[in-house]
């Protein structure tokens, strides 16, 4: 496999540059985008105005600010909430693992304690004390718990929300935070339910009523209702948990969205399409960056060194859509089938044993599809390193894995 392209990119290529950007961003929705509609039409003017130099650079920045961003996120209620235990489920952690937040503790927590996520290095969860355990008004709470470096507030209530947590939430709003009401152990609600009332039980029925049951509160305390999240910590696919992360998703500023896209828990194949979608923004965004300054890309034999950096980009990939192999081994043991058994359904643990032919010969049908999908971007003057076409095939290739295991563990239910 030889050169390709040996000019370097022109005028008209740089509006052709203009248009493919705006293309592909355009398709996705507001509330998915990595990437601010600000700094998309900043990109857009530079390579309007041919400054490939400057839009590069914009690039660039972006990238460090997403990779850098931090998230985090508050979660408070009263002893017996279910505080703990949101806080691992989020964490995608079991309750016995090493780090989880314990749960099932009588004591109170008076200070806030910090959880990082296992896989996304920039977010982090707060176990907050409750209100009604601290002898102070919510404003001075507010303050002594450091409200400021919250993005969010999560208020957990396995009840009806308390006067407290109703005179938290109005002060966090005057402090222009925002704040979600969460009710947590549904199921419990449910299956106590049905057990007293089996004749008459209806699942849809029982959950109006605790959701009006919660929003009595607010209007006995003359507050505007809110959405109240009904959620299970044990079934995350069921109620309102898919509900309460598109909102949280579609909250969080542009460039913290794509670390907390990656959290997501595989619950829904929806789940697995947005961080899929995100990633696949995210390596198109650093794509651009090296292609905007190429200017005579070759499409040849992978190099050992680029061998090393696609079999740890196809690891990463795999740990954060839990294809990877410590999570088939959790997996398989839940499941009380083999490992084995597990991979022979799978694509992505094999993408690196085939020979280097076959890589390169993968390379070229990748590079093929992704300039046909994407306005012919490769005739335009945007020029990617080869190792870029496998990445978003290794992607790809680990979202439909994920997609598999996902159908295995509902068939297994």
């Amino acid at each position: 496999m030889g050169q390709l392209f040996s000019n370097t990119p022109n005028d008209e290529d740089n509006g052709n540059l203009e248009s493919s950007f705006t293309k592909y961003f355009r398709k996705y929705k507001p509330e998915t985008k990595i990437i601010s509609e600000e700094n998309i039409r900043s990109i857009e003017l530079r390579l309007k105005k041919g400054d490939i130099q400057g839009a590069n650079s914009v690039i660039s920045d972006i990238l460090k600010n997403i990779d850098n961003a931090p998230i985090n996120i508050a979660v408070t209620g009263e002893s017996g909430a279910g505080k703990s235990s949101l806080i691992n489920t989020l964490r995608e952690i079991e309750h016995e693992e090493e780090g989880a937040a314990k749960v099932g503790v009588t004591e109170t927590t008076t200070e806030a304690v910090s959880y990082k996520h296992p896989k996304v290095k920039n977010l982090t969860l707060w176990d907050l004390p409750g209100i009604g355990t601290m002898k102070f008004q919510p404003k001075d709470y507010l303050e002594k718990v450091e409200f400021k470096k919250y993005d969010f507030f999560i208020i957990a209530s396995s009840t009806r929300f308390t006067k407290h947590e109703l005179d938290l939430a109005k002060a966090i709003r005057i402090m222009k935070k925002n704040y979600y009401f969460v009710r947590t152990k549904v199921d419990v609600d449910l299956e106590n339910e049905e057990k007293c009332h089996p004749r008459t039980f209806n699942r849809e029925t029982t959950l109006e009523d605790i959701q009006n049951y919660c929003l009595d509160g607010f209007k006995n305390n003359k507050i505007e209702e809110p959405k109240v999240f009904l959620i299970s910590n044990h079934s995350l696919s069921d109620y309102d948990f898919p509900l309460l992360m598109d909102t949280l998703i579609k909250d969080l500023p542009a460039e913290k969205r794509h670390n907390f896209l990656l959290s997501l828990p595989n619950i829904t194949e929806a789940a697995i399409q947005k961080k899929y979608n995100s990633t696949k923004q995210f390596i198109w965004l650093d794509a651009m960056k090296d292609g905007l300054l190429a200017t005579v890309p070759v499409v040849g034999i992978l190099k050992d060194l680029d061998m090393d950096r696609l079999k740890n980009i196809l690891n990463h990939y795999r740990d954060l859509f839990g294809v990877d192999d410590e999570s088939l081994m959790a997996m398989a043991k839940d499941s009380q089938v083999s490992v084995e058994l597990l991979k022979k359904k799978l694509k992505s643990p094999y993408l690196l044993e085939l020979k280097e032919e076959t890589l390169g010969g993968m390379l070229l049908n990748c590079l093929e599809k992704f300039a046909s999908a994407n306005g012919g971007l490769l005739a335009t003057g945007l020029y990617f390193r080869k190792t870029y076409y496998l990445q978003f095939h290794f992607l790809d290739t680990v979202a439909e894995d994920a997609k598999v295991l996902l159908k295995e563990a509902y068939s297994k239910k």
